[in-house]
């Protein structure tokens, strides 16, 4: 599983908790050469392009948990009360099949909104999941807008990369795709469309109002407010958009 997830990356800012011992070699970000390469060879990307641009979405997670003083202990606690929360319980299994099959009558995908991890998880959990996955949708989306802009002018290949990228995310299909519904890969990928559209929602009713985000951990958008960015504005008291 591991082996085939690690041929979907291409970087990653890897987020580790700082300690005395070796801090040169962590907070760092990494890129998967291969599958760099592979891509490149593929499509005919300009290589000096295309890592750039690479590295400027990387480089801006970096900047969110390193500029922003809350956002890593933030962040830490979130994955902490998730992985503290877990335990064998079959009531739980039961009651996710259940819900599983309630989600099929309704027309919806019992895996849409995180896998299996998500149907399985308490109450509590699914409440800090909704919460990590309104986070990292707005990291990431503010990661594609930030890299799309910061490139703008020194990447001519940027809009063809996002283009081809965002196929790739879409196209996968058979037992691939099953995989990345069951282990939450899927719900990973919606994060990057849903965080865009979000930022450039509230960025149309005033460009500054999204760095409100970066304040204060209670006015991080929740994943409801991701996909419904008029009930973030209501929250914060800025009206609606114009969308």
């Amino acid at each position: 599983m591991l082996g085939w997830m690690s041929t979907r990356v291409l970087g990653q800012y890897d987020l580790l908790v700082i300690e005395d011992e070796n801090p040169e070699d962590q907070d760092l970000v990494y890129y998967v050469g291969p599958n760099v390469l592979a891509l490149e060879r593929r499509f005919a990307f300009p290589p000096s392009e295309f890592r750039l641009w690479l590295a400027l979405h990387e480089v801006t997670h970096r900047a969110q948990f390193t500029g922003v003083p809350w956002m890593r202990g933030y962040f830490l606690g979130l994955v902490e009360q998730t992985v503290s929360a877990v335990g064998p319980d079959p009531a739980r299994f039961a009651a996710a099949v259940g819900r599983a099959a309630e989600s099929l009558r309704q027309g919806r995908n019992p895996l849409a909104d995180g896998g299996v991890m998500a149907l399985v998880a308490t109450d509590d959990q699914r409440e800090v999941l909704d919460r990590m996955s309104g986070l990292m949708s707005l990291l990431e989306g503010h990661g594609d807008v930030t890299m799309d802009r910061a490139g703008a002018d020194r990447i001519p290949s940027a809009a063809r990369f996002s283009r081809v990228l965002r196929q790739r995310r879409q196209q996968s299909q058979g037992l691939a795709r099953i995989l990345q519904q069951l282990i939450g890969l899927e719900a990973k990928l919606a994060q990057y469309e849903q965080g865009e559209k979000f930022i450039a929602a509230v960025e149309r009713q005033d460009p500054v109002l999204i760095d409100r985000v970066w304040a204060d951990p209670g006015l991080l958008p929740t994943l409801v407010e991701i996909r419904d960015p008029d009930a973030w504005l209501s929250r914060i008291g800025a009206g609606a958009t114009n969308a």
